[in-house]
């Protein structure tokens, strides 16, 4: 990005990265309201970015920030000129999982207060072996983030608490509410990933036809960590994002 022309302006979302965890065991992944995000989201661009940006004011976001990104758009429709969302976390589930059960499996956690909890399957170490994974095809960049942490074991972030996933089902409800993307006016490219099994590609697809202004693009074979895939899923990508953003 630096190299063609743009300043980057980046954060780690709350509990996540290298700014403050939520809890004592720093790798649990919880948030209790999406609102912190948005909030969060709303300092950084109006202290930070704002005062020293300059036109286009381009959002560049993936997953979970993609979904974030079309909710502070909702909310500030003036901010961004565009906007570039990889996988956004449209839903969470996909045809093998059944959203109401995982509600009602969610509300009784969260009642008898396991809000902190690990939900089923999730775990301090969600390390993942490179055959088989969701992430990226490719193997080098598979590594990177290994070798971040190793560099430095403050980013290592383990698997969701109930809490996240309580706080995430409430905010996609909104986000899918009738209506709610219809007021989302700013100009976006989403970029699927066309093996994505992190995020729902159907709500990607129903989502971008709902948006005024959305053009959609998929790349087949690609997993849900677009930027860490192969030069060539990545090549497809950069030629997308040049002819949206007019980039040299």
């Amino acid at each position: 990005l630096n190299h063609k022309g743009f300043n980057v302006y980046s954060f780690d979302w709350r509990g996540q990265g290298l700014s403050s965890r939520m809890l004592a065991n720093r790798h649990k992944g919880f948030i209790d309201d999406y609102n912190v995000y948005l909030n969060d989201l709303d300092l950084f661009v109006t202290k930070i970015v704002k005062p020293e940006s300059i036109h286009p004011l381009i959002i560049i976001a993936h997953s979970m920030g993609g979904h974030i990104a079309l909710r502070f758009m909702h909310d500030h429709p003036d901010v961004a000129d565009m906007a570039v969302l990889t996988s956004p976390m449209i839903d969470i589930f996909g045809a093998t999982l059944s959203r109401g059960f995982v509600k009602f499996i969610t509300r009784i956690a969260m009642k008898i207060g396991f809000s902190h909890s690990y939900t089923i399957g999730s775990r301090d170490d969600m390390d993942e072996r490179f055959k088989g994974n969701d992430l990226t095809s490719d193997p080098v960049r598979f590594e990177d983030a290994k070798k971040a942490i190793k560099i430095n074991p403050n980013l290592a972030l383990g698997g969701a608490t109930y809490g996240w996933l309580s706080a995430t089902l409430k905010s996609t409800d909104i986000l899918t509410q009738p209506g709610f993307a219809a007021k989302i006016r700013t100009p976006i490219l989403m970029v699927i990933a066309g093996n994505d099994k992190i995020v729902s590609i159907k709500a990607q697809k129903k989502i971008c036809t709902m948006l005024p202004n959305c053009k959609l693009k998929e790349i087949s074979g690609a997993r849900h960590e677009i930027f860490k895939e192969t030069d060539a899923v990545r090549s497809i990508f950069w030629r997308e994002f040049n002819r949206f953003t007019h980039a040299e």
